[in-house]
């Protein structure tokens, strides 16, 4: 056989070696390609939240812990009239209630305290306040006792009373300690509304179904009333202690008279009076501080002030004094409060609020955006002069200067009907008091 000659054979050689380098290369792309697969897809599942080792698994749940733990930032407004702002609480507040000595304010929010504020301190820079922890729980309403030695909150989980009793120290400040035993479970649906008499006979509560209970204050029910209103939207006892007063589906407020016996005990409870006017849902109603008047607000659009001081068992209906519009109220649940001489009747819709004078029932204030979420809960002071309202972690008390108009504008109609000077100079002292504070807030009409 005849051997190759020696060109050949290199030019052989060369080609397989070109082969084997280009085969070389390919493998090597692959590898890389390859490579840079994994790193991709591992950057991938890190960005996605998958770390690939336990210490940046660690380190990641540390950062969202650091983040959950942040607050949200506190809802800021500001306003001519705005008086002071309470910011202790770290939750939302879901309730207030002043005591009947006026001297403190209490506060409920689902951070699983109850703060008691100073009222002597709302005008000053320094807001002071004391702590009472609801252990395992949190409370959604409050109420003071009428000797406001104690109060009462509903239990958001328990569904059911607690008492805190009020314990003076030698320091000036209080022990809060609850009492042994919670009140016992008897609503089926969820508690609108919780309430103290005045007298200290009766405690109410009422559920958003048709329910409202009368208990004594040692836990137990005394009546159960049927409100027959498909559901209550709002349920109250009267300062003077004598009524109970719902509102709900129907466009009427049904008020119960809560009878007691001369030595103390209780007796019944019987059907008053009624407020019908209204033509849709009542949303809300309030009692002056004499309970001789009555406001309520509707979703057709409405507000009335009326006359309550009537002879209910002579067959008397309430008188209709007053009626306003208040378009908001169509459209969104509202809340209302009226002033303890019933010259002002503040109504909040969403997070704003609206202040009328109800002897012309003209709107005289309004203030927007007062909190972050809306309103939970609005309240005048026992002297009518300061308006508060909660609905985020804060409280808002403002001035109110439509009282002090209303003030001025009775005063000088008593006036001129004035028969003799000491009567003269008692109206014109309080003449003088009200333009002065109208005049330091900068609200005295020329």
């Amino acid at each position: 056989m005849e051997l190759p000659q020696m060109p050949e054979l290199m030019g052989l050689s060369l080609l397989l070696g070109l082969l084997a380098l280009m085969a070389t290369a390919a493998v090597a792309r692959g590898w890389l390609r390859a490579e840079e697969e994994i790193c991709s897809r591992s950057a991938g599942q890190k960005a996605n939240g998958f770390p690939l080792d336990k210490s940046l698994k660690s380190k990641k749940q540390k950062q969202q812990q650091r983040i959950r733990k942040e607050k949200p930032q506190q809802h800021n407004f500001t306003h001519r009239l705005l008086a002071a702002a309470l910011k202790s609480h770290s939750g939302d507040i879901s309730c207030m209630d002043f005591s009947s000595n006026g001297k403190y304010l209490a506060t409920c929010a689902d951070d699983r305290t109850i703060r008691i504020w100073s009222t002597k301190d709302f005008l000053q820079r320094e807001h002071r306040s004391m702590r009472a922890n609801v252990e395992l729980d949190h409370a959604t309403l409050v109420r003071f006792s009428p000797d406001c030695r104690a109060f009462i909150v509903w239990l958001a989980s328990g569904d059911t009373l607690r008492v805190f009793k009020m314990t003076k120290r030698e320091d000036g400040g209080y022990t809060f300690t609850a009492t042994p035993e919670d009140f016992p479970k008897k609503h089926k649906a969820p508690v609108i509304n919780i309430g103290i008499a005045d007298t200290g006979k009766f405690i109410m509560t009422a559920s958003n179904d048709t329910t409202i209970l009368i208990w004594n204050l040692k836990g137990q029910v005394l009546s159960t009333i049927n409100t027959n209103q498909m559901n209550n939207i709002h349920a109250a006892i009267s300062p003077c202690s004598r009524f109970v007063a719902s509102c709900g589906f129907t466009p009427d407020v049904k008020v119960w008279e809560v009878c007691f016996g001369k030595k103390g005990d209780f007796q019944e409870v019987v059907r008053a009076f009624e407020l019908k006017g209204h033509s849709a849902a009542v949303h809300f109603f309030a009692f002056s501080n004499d309970s001789r008047r009555m406001a309520s607000v509707s979703k057709d659009g409405t507000w009335k002030l009326w006359d309550t001081d009537v002879e209910y068992k002579k067959q008397q209906d309430p008188y209709l004094l007053r009626t306003g519009r208040f378009e908001e109220a169509s459209t969104m649940p509202c809340r209302l409060a009226l002033s303890p001489d019933a010259q002002v009747l503040a109504l909040a819709s969403g997070s704003s609020i609206h202040l009328y004078n109800t002897r012309r029932g003209e709107k005289e204030e309004c203030f927007e955006q007062v909190h972050g979420e809306c309103i939970t809960d609005l309240s005048f002071d026992i002297t009518g002069r300061l308006l508060a309202s909660c609905g985020d972690r804060a409280v808002r008390l403002f001035h109110n200067t439509p009282g002090h108009r209303a003030v001025v504008e009775e005063m000088q109609g008593l006036l001129k009907r004035a028969s003799n000077e000491s009567t003269r100079q008692r109206l014109q002292q309080q003449l003088t008091q009200a333009q002065e504070a109208l005049k330091s807030l900068g609200a005295l009409k020329k």
